[in-house]
């Protein structure tokens, strides 16, 4: 029987990331040899703004875009990065240095390795809607992760026009212990515009990053904030040579009054498999006044004696619907 041949849909994880490994060594040779060869331009500060693979388009100080290649002894960079770079030509350039990073994102690949996504964020807008529903577990992933990687998080209640002002009301009950919590919530509105003026608010002079599922309005909103977005997009698939598949890329937009805002396709679905138990107890906040009193230092918070989580649940000190949250999310990600 003739061996069936794989498509490369099809293929082993593994032999993709080798082809891809050696696309990004052939990028590195290139880069030093342009280095050993070429005659380079002087230092200059720029901001990374899109990422593809070894390759990425840095903004210089003037709001120009630069093909850049990057130095083999770099690690990796991604969108958002600040970095030194060096002109080898007319809109192309070498990065030969990287900038400390305020913050960074990162996520678990196919194979459970921990990547970067983006850098220097200030907040993470937690999208959700009405339809397809309201996913507190989803909403409290993405809570946890913003809390470990010391980004702040706002919940973006979208589509509030699909709601009867008996139902709106009922969301924000639901909702009211994110608010008791602290946590920022605005309520919008693309088609009645409701709620636009507090979000750019939130968004102006800040590096955002917009997650969430699918279908609950991410790119509604963002396209809201930026007007003209469409001409970016095509000035960035003019640069890059990419076209729509743009769409795939990681990449940085300004705002017309200061700050900017992250697309990435890698944090719509975030996971938390990297992640110990304790640190995703960390991250639901209001168990941090009671994790230190358990009877045992690796407390579990889910059956063992004295657990001064689950008893502080029990007097009311903690939201219940939180807590049972916190054990879904662990029993799913394999977790005792």
């Amino acid at each position: 029987m003739k061996k069936r041949r794989h498509t490369r849909p099809q293929r082993p994880y593994d032999k993709i990331q080798q082809d891809r490994l050696a696309r990004g060594e052939k990028k590195a040779a290139r880069a030093e040899h342009l280095l050993a060869t070429s005659e380079l331009g002087p230092k200059q500060t720029g901001q990374v703004v899109a990422h593809y693979g070894a390759n990425m388009e840095v903004e210089d100080e003037q709001g120009r875009l630069h093909h850049c290649l990057t130095r083999r002894n770099l690690p990796r960079l991604v969108c958002g990065d600040m970095v030194i770079w060096q002109a080898t030509g007319e809109n192309t350039g070498i990065i030969v240095e990287q900038q400390a990073r305020r913050t960074l994102l990162s996520r678990p690949d196919y194979n459970t390795q921990l990547r970067p996504v983006a850098a220097n964020i200030d907040q993470m807008l937690v999208v959700t809607a009405s339809r397809p529903g309201f996913d507190e577990d989803l909403v409290n992933r993405y809570l946890i992760a913003a809390h470990l990687t010391e980004i702040t998080p706002v919940i973006v209640v979208n589509k509030v026009d699909l709601l009867s002002a008996e139902e709106l009301q009922r969301v924000q009950s639901h909702l009211n212990i994110y608010t008791e919590l602290d946590y920022r919530i605005i309520y919008a509105s693309t088609q009645q515009r409701h709620g636009l003026d507090e979000l750019y608010q939130q968004v102006h002079n800040r590096t955002s990053i917009f997650v969430g599922q699918s279908g609950v309005g991410k790119s509604s909103l963002i396209k809201t904030l930026i007007p003209d977005l469409d001409i970016r997009i095509g000035a960035l698939s003019q640069a890059t040579g990419l076209g729509k598949h743009t769409t795939t890329v990681t990449v940085l937009y300004r705002l017309r009054d200061g700050g900017s805002i992250i697309d990435s396709p890698g944090v719509r679905e975030f996971g938390l498999g990297h992640v110990s138990q304790q640190r995703i107890a960390q991250g639901f906040i209001e168990f941090q006044l009671y994790m230190g009193h358990c009877k045992f230092n690796d407390c579990t918070h889910h059956a063992e004696p004295d657990c001064a989580v689950r008893e502080a649940v029990e007097h009311g000190a903690i939201d219940r619907r939180r807590y049972e949250s916190y054990l879904r999310i662990v029993k799913s990600l394999g977790r005792p």
